[in-house]
């Protein structure tokens, strides 16, 4: 009977997380057109329902409701499914975020994580790097000039960023002695290691952003370029299916941000879980911000800031943590 009681803690577990992050997806879209609109002296979404809150229901309507077109010349097997490729990665990813600490129920402990993993760490640039195939096959499967060029900067931007980005978290690993992610939050008992590691932070926070082809890093949409790049083609519910990727992206991002620099669901006075929550969402807050405030790169620059500065400098951080390690360690 005990594995029934488990399955079902797990069914229960996985319809929360997955809830959640729809949901917060989809009010991050109200969330970034309100600010913009803040940011830029204007008003924001504020007609359907008090205050524009119901305008995500009304926006998932309009992509439901809008003609499905795939083109004739395009590849269509794979040009209707790279969308859920890319929507379902970071899905996938949050299966090993632990967003609390225990939950003791009856005397019983419940992990507040889906899968606490020993090689999480590992799991996560694994999938990180999939979402790669849902933009370059929906760029080539389109059958557009504009869709292939999107495609390609998209494949050429995420592995140049990947390297920087797994580097980054070299430190982290070191410090904390294991890839759990777990076990990462716990050996920041004492301090968060956004204190001991803010080039680490730095470094992860920018090729975070990289990859989720956020503002100033949105080379393979470039609408003054390529039209909307890789996705230049799509309409309807399969081209929404790319920005919950995008905003569930962003989520996930903040959430990983929280696990491995800023504690995890640790802090004074409040329950764990919502220390989690406000942690998370910083990072959403500073990308809507640097949409607002910066301009995108030329690819040349976008390009050098990752080979020439950022791999330099996260190898460097690995010696210098090394070194100090040695150094506390004799």
């Amino acid at each position: 009977m005990w594995w029934i009681w488990g399955f079902a803690v797990l069914l229960i577990k996985l319809a929360v997380v997955l809830g959640a992050l729809i949901t917060l997806a989809a009010y991050m879209v109200l969330v970034e057109r309100k600010l913009l609109g803040r940011f830029q002296i204007r008003y924001g979404p504020n007609r359907v329902g008090p205050f524009g809150l119901l305008q995500p229901l009304a926006d998932g309507i309009k992509m439901i409701l809008k003609e499905d077109f795939v083109p004739r010349a395009a590849d269509r097997l794979i040009f209707v499914t790279a969308p859920a490729v890319v929507a379902a990665v970071p899905l996938v990813i949050a299966a090993v975020i632990p967003f609390s600490s225990d939950l003791v129920v009856g005397g019983t402990r419940i992990p507040m994580v889906i899968s606490d993993l020993n090689i999480g760490l590992l799991f996560i640039l694994a999938l990180a790097s999939l979402s790669v195939y849902g933009v370059a096959l929906g760029g080539w499967a389109s059958n557009s000039k504009y869709s292939v060029l999107g495609a390609i900067r998209g494949s050429a931007q995420l592995i140049s960023y990947e390297l920087s980005l797994g580097l980054s978290l070299v430190p982290v690993v070191m410090l904390a002695g294991s890839f759990s992610l777990v076990d990462i939050v716990n050996a920041q008992a004492r301090y968060p290691f956004l204190l001991v590691q803010p080039v680490a932070f730095v470094i992860f926070l920018i090729s975070s952003m990289a990859e989720s082809y956020r503002i100033p890093f949105d080379l393979p949409e470039s609408e003054n370029e390529l039209i909307g790049g890789f996705h230049t083609e799509y309409s309807g519910m399969r081209f929404g299916l790319f920005f919950v990727g995008e905003y569930v992206s962003m989520i996930v991002l903040g959430a990983l941000v929280a696990v491995f620099f800023l504690g995890g669901w640790r802090g004074p006075i409040l329950p764990p879980v919502l220390w989690f929550i406000i942690k998370m969402m910083l990072v959403p807050f500073f990308s809507i911000w640097t949409r607002a405030s910066l301009p995108r790169l030329r690819y040349d620059q976008l390009m050098r800031l990752g080979w020439k500065f950022l791999l330099p400098v996260a190898l460097a951080n690995i010696v210098v943590t090394g070194a100090f390690m040695l150094l506390a360690g004799g």
